[in-house]
């Protein structure tokens, strides 16, 4: 029989970490981040990371273990997350992949494979130059033009992952889109659940400017201040987080503090858009919605924590049994 994975995925703010905790408490489980975000060290506020106190005991992997200017991309999660993977097992525990990377889990989840293609360094420096000197959006409509599938999902600002759409293109004559889908075709090597967590898009839209205002309150600014100081700069890819380049265009005097929170607010909301887009083209995803699952009540008798509170118990309620179902957990 194949071992055992839980997946718990879902757009940004939706309530993933809590949930994933109470999770693997009750299943004996550890937990394997799924964020490209929470890898590194000294981005606490603006990756919404899970802080100590939070994890209450369950272990986690992938969680500050790079520093900012090291690169972190999809091969290098696949490699880190498999290891952990194989640690867990040999616990006798079983492994929960939570984090809001589609792509991310589908690398592990189906063991694609990324040995199609070399990389060649001129022609990604090429590309590389390119974006500088016309911008983002003229190389992802580039991209466009050869693979608006990918598109769909890709950010214009993910300049990575936009040039390896492109390079691989050039290089095989084939989309890389097409190339995911057939990757993904492949058995899984896990018995797995794939839970999808979501909400009504209002209010998780709510839970996005509430999130994005709690972390200006807990000191963003000061973060990123600080990852400046010791020499970060939009380069990186760490720095091309969500709320981070925009609070460092802010401090660099190119935009006035309301417009960068403001497009922190609204490029949050369109990557939710976005994630939801990634997880309803995915099979054997087991979709599960807050509301189908919220009590009726008033707002001045419970404060959100306690509803929320009140939800995440009865949706770990339905996740602990269809996992008895499916043979996950016994």
């Amino acid at each position: 029989m194949k071992n055992p994975l839980i997946i718990l995925t879902g757009p940004t703010a939706v309530g993933k970490s809590a949930l994933a905790v109470s999770l693997a408490r009750e299943i004996g489980g550890e937990i394997i981040s799924a964020d490209s975000m929470q890898v590194y060290r000294h981005m606490d506020i603006g990756s919404a990371k899970i802080m100590q106190e939070e994890m209450a005991g369950i272990p986690h992997h992938l969680i500050d273990i790079l520093e900012p200017d090291e690169e972190f991309h999809v091969v290098r999660f696949q490699a880190l997350a498999k290891d952990a993977i194989k640690a867990i097992y040999e616990k006798g525990r079983i492994p929960i992949l939570a984090g809001g990377t589609g792509f991310y889990i589908q690398s592990v989840l189906y063991d694609i494979d990324f040995t199609a293609t070399e990389e060649d360094e001129t022609f990604r420096r090429k590309l590389e130059q390119f974006a500088k000197e016309q911008g983002n959006e003229a190389l992802f409509e580039r991209l466009r033009r050869i693979d608006p599938k990918s598109c769909e999902i890709l950010h214009a600002n993910n300049v990575k992952r936009v040039i390896r759409a492109i390079e691989f293109y050039e290089k095989t004559g084939k989309r890389i889109s097409e190339h995911n889908e057939e990757q993904h075709e492949k058995e899984s090597p896990y018995r797995f659940l794939y839970f999808v967590l979501t909400d009504e898009r209002a209010r998780l839209y709510e839970k996005i400017d509430r999130r994005v205002d709690a972390m200006l309150n807990a000191g963003l600014v000061t973060e990123v201040r600080n990852l400046k100081a010791m020499g970060c700069t939009r380069d990186l890819v760490s720095m091309q987080g969500l709320g981070y380049k925009e609070i460092l265009e802010y401090l660099d005097g190119e935009c006035a503090f309301e417009d960068a929170v403001y497009r922190i607010k609204r490029d949050t909301r369109h990557f939710a858009k976005r994630q939801l887009t990634w997880f309803r083209r995915e099979k054997d995803v087991t979709w599960i919605s807050r509301q189908d699952f919220r009590q009726p009540s008033e707002p001045e008798q419970q404060s959100s924590e306690q509803m929320s509170g009140g939800e995440d118990a009865a949706i770990l309620a339905h996740m602990l049994r269809l996992l008895k179902e499916n043979d996950i957990i016994s």
